[in-house]
């Protein structure tokens, strides 16, 4: 009978015990840290993906095309000159421990020249801004390194401000040469062309000037290649320079033939249907 009344109290203290809440110090109160389970290894994040080569140097979009270098500071002398001349005190080339040599006025140079520079119309390529004109003090050192001496001319200060008035006009009045004839192309290039880069020739007479020179006309006095960008196309335009009377209410002096190059088929094309135009307008 002992037995028979001692065998129910063992299943209550069971009971009791599993009901019991166990300490806060318990393993069992600490949360598991979750298990890092591996994807499959057919999963793509096991796949290793393609290294992005870099293009070889020899590409073009490891080139890149630098414009004059005067050009890159160019604003600095539109906006404000005086602050603009500060900085090249401080602009000191590495290579001669000299500054830049195109605003620094020469060793007997007879009076002081504006530094200023001013913005043309042209549009430069690749990017939003317009080209910008030498100043008076460039200009003047860049006859200086043609062989030019200010002594034989006498050219007085205010010479040296006509000559670049005359200069920027001269290159606006061919740019409006060239848009003329772009304008065959307004199709193609909706958004219009953009100056590249140029170049003077003034001792190469092209084949028409020397064909005019030859029926008696006077040779030009200067000449330039103009590269302008049609819209991702090259296109070379030749400028030359005759000698005319000059406008002092605008400065205009040259008389400009301008035409494109005879590189293309398309340009040959250009200059017959605008001979033909001339000559039955």
């Amino acid at each position: 009978m002992g037995a028979s009344l001692s065998t129910p109290a063992a299943p209550s203290v069971r009971a009791e015990a599993m009901m019991t809440a166990p300490p806060q110090g318990c393993p069992m109160h600490k949360e598991a840290p979750p298990v890092k389970v591996s994807p499959p290894p057919e999963c793509p994040m096991h796949q290793a993906q393609p290294a992005q080569a870099s293009p070889p140097s020899e590409c073009p979009m490891h080139k890149a095309v630098p414009g004059p270098a005067h050009q890159d500071r160019a604003y600095d002398f539109v906006e404000c000159p005086m602050k603009a001349a500060e900085g090249t005190k401080s602009d000191i080339d590495p290579s001669n421990m000299m500054p830049p040599p195109n605003q620094v006025p020469a060793p007997d140079q007879p009076f002081a020249l504006p530094l200023a520079r001013e913005e043309s119309s042209i549009p430069r390529h690749d990017t939003d801004k317009k080209w910008v004109y030498p100043s008076e003090q460039m200009f003047w050192n860049a006859m200086l390194r043609k062989g030019w001496r200010w002594r034989e001319d006498d050219l007085g200060q205010k010479d040296m401000t006509n000559i670049i008035k005359i200069h920027n006009t001269n290159n606006e009045q061919a740019w409006q040469e060239i848009l003329k004839w772009e304008a065959l192309h307004a199709g193609e290039c909706p958004c219009g062309p953009t100056l590249k880069r140029f170049g003077g020739k003034a001792k190469e007479f092209s084949p028409r000037a020397r064909f005019r020179h030859w029926m008696g006309y006077e040779l030009p006095f200067d000449r330039h290649d103009w590269i302008i960008d049609r819209c991702g196309k090259e296109v070379r335009y030749v400028i030359d320079y005759y000698d005319g009377e000059i406008n002092k209410e605008n400065y205009q002096f040259s008389i400009l033939d301008v035409r494109p190059a005879y590189d293309s088929l398309g340009a040959v094309w250009d200059r017959m249907k605008v001979t033909w135009w001339r000559w039955t307008s």
